[in-house]
């Protein structure tokens, strides 16, 4: 069974910052489209990054309220992605979900579009 187990999150003040993991498991990530979603309380799923390798190089996209602040990034050989999130916001704070599609296209910030999904982490930036 291909499973995504996410790590990292936790309490920050304003400002600081953490780095999400995402662990795959019975395959890697190689030939995989991934991306990182998240959640607040009583909203709807948020497309925060993603990323994917093109023939032409590596695709990736942030939605605008992160971009600048978080990276993604993937570590094929030990089956997993990474969000690095700084200068963190209380805003940001919602459970984050990664989640994976095995293709070579292009990435989107689309839930829709993904077929593997991670339990969530929570990270709440607060004083």
């Amino acid at each position: 069974q291909f499973l995504l187990v996410e790590s990292g999150g936790g309490l920050v003040q304003p400002g600081g910052s953490l780095n999400l993991s995402c662990t795959a498991s019975d395959r890697t990530l190689a030939s995989y489209a991934v991306a990182w979603f998240r959640q607040a309380p009583g909203k709807g799923r948020e497309g925060v990054a993603c990323t994917s390798i093109r023939s032409t190089g590596i695709n990736t996209k942030y939605t605008d309220s992160v971009n600048g602040r978080f990276t993604i990034s993937k570590d094929n050989a030990k089956t997993s992605v990474y969000l690095q999130m700084n200068s963190l916001k209380p805003e940001d704070t919602a459970v984050y979900y990664c989640a994976a599609r095995h293709t070579s296209f292009p990435c989107t910030n689309s839930d829709s579009w993904y077929d593997h999904w991670g339990q969530g982490t929570q990270v709440t930036v607060s004083t």
